[in-house]
């Protein structure tokens, strides 16, 4: 004889995919860049896995970096481009994979944000990497192939899918 039970999300296995609090980190994305981003979330190719915003933030902070004139190209932004642009604009709240939040936590504790030099914080540094990254490559297809990549690098370290 079966017996029907009853499930609730506390029985269900933890999915093995969800990261522990540690992993990510809060970060802001200026509108222009949110809506790139948002539009990549949603865009047909973003598929097998359909990769969320930590993902994409984080895959397009790798790929300024994969350059070794990161930190040029990424001031060269801020300075030429950013800080044009309204210092009141909107923000959204969004999280980011710790490894490339280490990367620009480094890039902003440098030398070349210290006085004399305008001193910028990680939604800007963030904002820098997402719009460098669709100004190399509209399509965000290089971003949807390094969020690939970065997902497999996480997988091999065990950040991926930690046990809860």
């Amino acid at each position: 004889m079966f017996t029907a039970t009853s499930t609730t999300l506390q029985d269900l296995p933890t999915s093995t995919s969800q990261p522990k609090q540690s992993d990510v980190v809060e970060t802001r994305l200026w509108l222009d860049e949110h809506d790139w981003l948002y539009g990549l979330l949603r865009n047909e190719a973003n598929v097998s896995p359909t990769f969320r915003f930590p993902d994409l933030i984080s895959a397009s902070v790798s790929l300024v970096f994969t350059r070794d004139d990161a930190a040029l190209r990424i001031f060269r932004f801020l300075g030429a481009e950013l800080v044009l642009r309204p210092a009141q604009t909107a923000r959204r709240r969004e999280s980011m994979w710790r490894a490339q939040y280490e990367l620009l936590l480094a890039l902003q504790r440098s030398p070349a944000n210290r006085h004399p030099n305008p001193k910028f914080q990680l939604d800007q540094l963030t904002t820098a990497c997402v719009a460098l990254s669709c100004q190399a490559d509209a399509s965000g297809g290089a971003v949807l192939r390094q969020a690939r990549v970065n997902m497999a690098r996480r997988a091999a370290q065990g950040t991926a899918a930690p046990p809860n």
